[in-house]
């Protein structure tokens, strides 16, 4: 039976039709016959949808109408709106009270909260040594299946926390995570009232202000790359903790309000490990996401390409759709060949990335992993994406252990040293230590020379060895006050030098002084042979 129908003439309004006579059909095949011109150089995207219903069938003439493959977990398989979010965040915190809490993190264009579900044996609190860890979802609205998987994994650590799995237990003691199942709510209301079948590829992808999220944060690539390309004495580039430009932190700047918060958030706590979920494809990207000269598509490393293909690789290889060899790629570019993962300028040129700029402005490694071809799958396609994606979500969050560990402390008392700055040699990216002077280094497994260094203290450096375990390695460092800081520090307490203080200060003056006296004798003896030229 052949049937033409009409498509769309723009990439947000869905066209419906009906089959001119109820039709029973196993497969139905799609062949496109004339497309519209649309500017998009010949790069088609098609999605059709077949709505039916299931015939009556006593005699089993139809073998394939078999209910829906669902999961052995359960869980609250629907979508859910905003308010239906907050109810079931709600039911899991009171279900887990112990191990749960919600808060939220700032409001939407229209005033909708940010929540987060913080899931850790100390809610509220950051634990020594315990590296923090997030999710987020739904920064493009209309990709939602993010964000129902972020509310299916509150639900099933709470479960199996009680129940008493190992694994689980383990990470809610051992990591403090956080979860944002939706940072674009308005977005997504707009998405959620069409629903599966009618919501647009770009229906609710944007903001409520039409502020595309992912290229919203700021460029601080470029900020990077000039300082490259201007600065002559390359001792003194930085390369991490980049300051936000100030043009962007102004009332005027177009910087959503989910955003603000979202980097505020992130300047709140000290986070190793994350990855934003979205929707359309099936690979995990990583940074950087810009090319540098602002190519369509680039290959464009960071100074742990190594260590991010290791964080891209661990949810894809784990992830059942992305690793089926079997499986259709979705739409015209086949990540097969790449094994599920590829760096996000070389897919594509993406300035103002929450994943750019969570590196290069925190000590925290963030990927993006697009989960599904389609971004608004049916509400009976939710069971089978949580098989498909559950092992992921929890090896990818493992992976915060990875790499060394440790405190730096001042040597004489003990106290943790913030802002202390961690060097791996032959790594051109530095973190830092944070208040209590805790600090996290995601490395692969293999031997590295690290130095601690701060502000007033000696450097220190020592070679540390991580494994292949699970666990990271400790390294922790003991700096030791240079005389001045330690000298300026009792005199603002009103205290006595010690001995050993005055003895050092000694030494150093003398040393200053035979230094000075040299130059100075060389100088005069300069120009006394000059005087005797003449």
């Amino acid at each position: 039976m052949l049937q033409i129908f009409e498509g769309n003439q723009d990439s947000v309004t869905p066209v419906l039709a009906l089959f001119n006579t109820s039709t029973v059909a196993r497969y139905i095949r799609i062949n496109p016959q004339t497309w519209y011109e649309n500017g998009t150089q010949g790069d088609i995207c098609l999605r059709a949808e077949v709505l039916g219903c299931i015939l009556p069938d006593p005699n089993n003439i139809y073998p394939w109408q078999t209910e829906p493959a669902g999961s052995r977990d359960k869980l609250d398989f629907r979508h859910h709106n905003y308010k239906e979010m907050r109810k079931l965040m709600k039911s899991v915190n009171e279900a887990c009270p112990d191990i749960t809490r919600i808060y939220s993190i700032g409001k939407s264009y229209t005033g909708l909260k940010l929540f987060v579900m913080e899931i850790s044996d100390n809610p509220g609190k950051h634990e020594l040594g315990e590296p923090e860890f997030r999710y987020v979802a739904g920064m493009h609205g209309n990709e939602v299946l993010g964000r129902e998987l972020v509310l299916n994994l509150m639900q099933y650590m709470c479960q199996e926390y009680k129940r008493g799995d190992q694994r689980v237990v383990r990470l809610v003691k051992e990591t403090r995570i956080h979860l944002l199942p939706s940072m674009n709510p308005d977005g997504y209301e707009m998405a959620f009232k069409k629903g599966s079948e009618l919501s647009g590829w770009a229906l609710g992808r944007y903001s409520y202000e039409g502020i595309d999220m992912n290229h919203n944060f700021a460029d601080l690539n470029s900020v990077m790359w000039n300082a490259i390309e201007l600065e002559t004495d390359k001792s003194k580039l930085i390369n991490h903790y980049f300051p936000i430009p100030e043009q962007y932190t102004s009332e005027e700047a177009f910087v959503a309000s989910e955003t603000r918060a979202v980097i505020s958030w992130m300047q709140n706590i000290p986070f190793v490990l994350s990855a934003n979920l979205h929707g359309g494809e099936l690979v995990v990207t990583y940074p950087y996401d810009m090319t540098r000269d602002w190519a369509p598509r680039e290959h464009t490393p960071t100074s742990d390409e190594s260590f991010f293909r290791w964080l891209a690789t661990a949810y894809a290889s784990t992830n059942q759709v992305m690793s089926n060899p079997d499986r259709r790629p979705c739409h015209n570019f086949d990540f097969r060949r790449y094994n599920n993962i590829i760096n996000g300028a070389d897919w594509h040129n993406v300035p103002g990335s929450m994943n750019d700029f969570s590196y290069l402005h925190t000590n925290c490694f963030e990927v993006t992993v697009e989960l599904s071809c389609d971004k608004f799958p049916h509400a009976s396609e939710l069971p089978i994406e949580w098989e498909n994606n559950r092992e992921s979500l929890l090896v990818y969050m493992e992976q915060v252990h990875r790499g060394i560990k440790g405190v730096v402390r001042d040597k004489d008392t003990e106290a943790g040293i913030a802002d202390a700055i961690i060097k791996v040699d032959d790594i051109d990216h530095h973190i830092r230590s944070v208040a209590d002077g805790d600090y996290w280094r995601l490395l692969n497994p293999g031997e590295y020379r690290v130095t601690a260094s701060a502000e007033g203290y000696f450097p220190s450096s020592r070679t540390c060895q991580v494994m292949y375990d699970h666990y990271p390695t400790i390294c922790d460092f003991r700096l030791t006050k240079m005389p001045k800081q330690r000298l300026k520090e009792i005199l603002a307490k009103g205290g006595k030098i010690p001995k050993d203080l005055q003895l050092r200060l000694r030494q150093l003056r003398m040393r200053k002084l035979r230094v000075t006296t040299k130059a100075m004798n060389q100088r005069r003896a300069a120009a006394a042979r000059r005087a005797k030229r003449v």
